[in-house]
């Protein structure tokens, strides 16, 4: 590219650095200023369950809803730009959890909360530090992953790095690379058109000139002050969004969820995270799509395969994607939503007059009731293991009973191959 691109490119930058990053924040009516008070950010105990990754990384997670052992459904949930494992679905009831049966567990990204921090990551690292959460904590069944806003890239990369363990996606508000090459010009200005200056000037040095993110995040949520979401992150809000982040229970959670997510002090998860999302992802969307290939080196092959189904695999991600868009959401704009389900044919995409980023998937009951009958169906509560037990035949709930035993012992279980899917074959 050539070197007059850089050079407008820094005096734009240094043109918008200059430009004050803070304001007092103030009405005035009749002559008299009313200023809001700021709060100052609080950092909490460390309580974080953790577990040990095969690197050597220890990760935090939390985990709500039923008990491993009668849980129908896991759903795993990755968390979004400056947040943390405390947010999951914000104001689930447990009851609810528990009438459908579902155990929800969420985790600390790299280097956010109280999870350690990864030299490279990248989103294969991020479906495999979902892969080894799960094997820790023993979910041995497929599970669902959610995600909301920029955490969907997160979900969005196990469906490809991981697909044989995953269930299906929930994706709310899904944030993709703004710079997605596959967009058409339509998505692509409809993506733009309605963000804000600043809000674009971060996203340009995301992906051109990360280094001087660190800038504004400390001049902003590592400030040590809190603040309004959308001052934080330059957003602008829909007209039920707007309503939702003035209420106290919202307020609350962000304050807490917030102080979580910038324990650690340090820009660098940030500027990481910022950056993930406008680079190349290492996959495609379009890898999701179901797709039937074929051997057909040669002609023989060729012909083979037309009249036999030997010689094909279906490719891509086989199970359901739902994704929910408010219309009104100034944040991730409509085009993101329709772009995934244009490129992944057969995304279950549910379009939501006059909600916005939040007001769907934030403290409402009602909708998360919705979510929930739409992912699994009419609620079975939890799994009852007794009765399940009982069905089993004696013959076989006996040889279940000889592997568990002796499974680790010097007995001969050659009998026990179907145990564990014949995995203990291999093992004795």
């Amino acid at each position: 590219m050539p070197n007059w691109v850089y050079a407008w490119d820094m005096l734009i930058f240094s043109m918008l650095v200059l430009l004050p990053t803070q304001w007092t924040i103030s009405v005035n009516t009749n002559q008299e200023s009313v200023v809001r008070t700021v709060k100052k950010v609080q950092i909490h105990p460390p309580t974080a369950t953790r577990v040990l990754l095969p690197d050597g990384r220890q990760m935090a997670y939390h985990e709500q809803g039923v008990p491993a052992d009668s849980a129908r459904f896991f759903l795993i949930a990755p968390h979004s730009f400056l947040s943390s494992r405390l947010a999951g679905i914000p104001g689930i009831k447990m009851s609810l959890l528990e009438e459908f049966g579902v155990r929800l567990v969420t985790y600390d990204l790299p280097g956010f909360g109280e999870s350690d921090p990864h030299p490279t990551r990248n989103l294969n690292s991020s479906a495999f530090d979902m892969l080894h959460l799960t094997n820790a904590i023993g979910v041995s069944d497929k599970f669902w992953v959610l995600g909301h806003s920029s955490g969907s890239m997160h979900a969005l990369a196990a469906l490809r790095y991981i697909p044989d363990r995953v269930t299906g996606a929930a994706l709310f508000a899904p944030m993709i690379n703004p710079y997605e090459p596959g967009m058409t010009n339509e998505e692509m200005k409809r993506t733009w058109e309605n963000w804000l200056p600043r809000r674009k000037l971060m996203y340009f040095l995301s992906r051109r000139f990360p280094r001087f993110l660190s800038y504004f995040y400390c001049r902003s949520f590592l400030s040590g002050k809190h603040d309004r979401i959308d001052r934080w992150l330059s957003l602008s809000m829909g007209k039920k969004d707007e309503i939702l982040i003035e209420e106290p229970v919202f307020e609350e959670f962000l304050t807490r969820d917030v102080e979580e997510s910038i324990r650690q002090g340090n820009p660098k998860p940030f500027k990481e995270e910022a950056t993930l999302l406008v680079s190349n992802w290492g996959f495609s969307l379009s890898d999701l799509q179901v797709q039937r290939k074929c051997q057909r080196r040669g002609i023989l092959p060729w012909l083979m395969s037309i009249y036999s189904k030997a010689e094909c695999e279906l490719t891509g991600f086989l199970g359901p994607i739902h994704v929910w868009q408010g219309m009104d959401d100034k944040v991730v704009p409509s085009s993101m939503a329709d772009h995934i389900a244009r490129v992944i044919t057969g995304v279950n995409l549910h379009k939501l007059p006059n909600e916005g980023h939040f007001s769907y998937f934030y403290f409402c009951d009602e909708c998360h009731r919705r979510i929930f009958s739409t992912l699994f169906g009419p609620p079975q509560g939890p799994l009852d293991n007794k009765l399940e037990m009982d069905q089993i035949p004696l013959e076989e709930s006996a040889e279940q009973f000889f592997c568990f035993k002796f499974s680790d012992s010097d007995v001969n279980t050659t009998g026990c191959s179907q145990c564990f899917g014949g995995a203990m074959k291999d093992e004795i």
